[in-house]
């Protein structure tokens, strides 16, 4: 299909006749400029809307950065108290308290007054499967399946 420029060049002449009439250049300057408003402030919008989420990340970090200098502050405190100093005395040289006395429990004796800790074998039993249903219905009535 090959376009005829001659077919069109009527239509061409009469709307470029148009542009004479001045009501009708009006209309199409007052068309692109709404257009070209209207396009510059949906920029704006859109840098407006990207900074604010640069702003809003930003202020995140900073909050983040302030609770984990708190947190710093709060431990270098601990470690400026007396009950730091003397839990790392007890841990690290096993010193006391003046007065203190020390025992030491054979672990044989230790062992036999301790409570029974359970099997792994409790721990691997296989469980009881449900069926799909079953699943599916506790699920949907917010059930919590017990334990078997």
């Amino acid at each position: 299909m090959k376009i005829n420029m001659q077919d069109y060049l009527p239509r061409i002449q009469t709307w470029l006749g148009n542009f004479r009439d001045i009501r009708f250049t009006g209309q199409v300057v007052f068309v692109v400029l709404v257009l070209l408003l209207s396009w510059s402030g949906i920029k704006t919008i859109q840098t407006n809307y990207e900074l604010q989420k640069q702003i809003a990340g930003l202020q995140q970090k900073n909050d983040l950065l302030k609770l984990k200098n708190q947190n710093q502050q709060l431990q270098n405190q601990y470690y400026g108290t007396d009950t730091f100093l003397e839990l790392q005395a007890r841990q690290n040289f096993g010193l006391g308290r003046p007065g203190e006395k020390e025992l030491l429990v054979p672990e044989a004796v230790a062992l036999a007054n301790a409570p029974a800790l359970p099997t792994d074998s409790a721990k691997n039993a296989p469980k009881k499967q449900r069926s799909n249903f079953q699943a599916w219905l506790d699920f949907f009535l917010h059930r919590q399946p017990l334990e078997r």
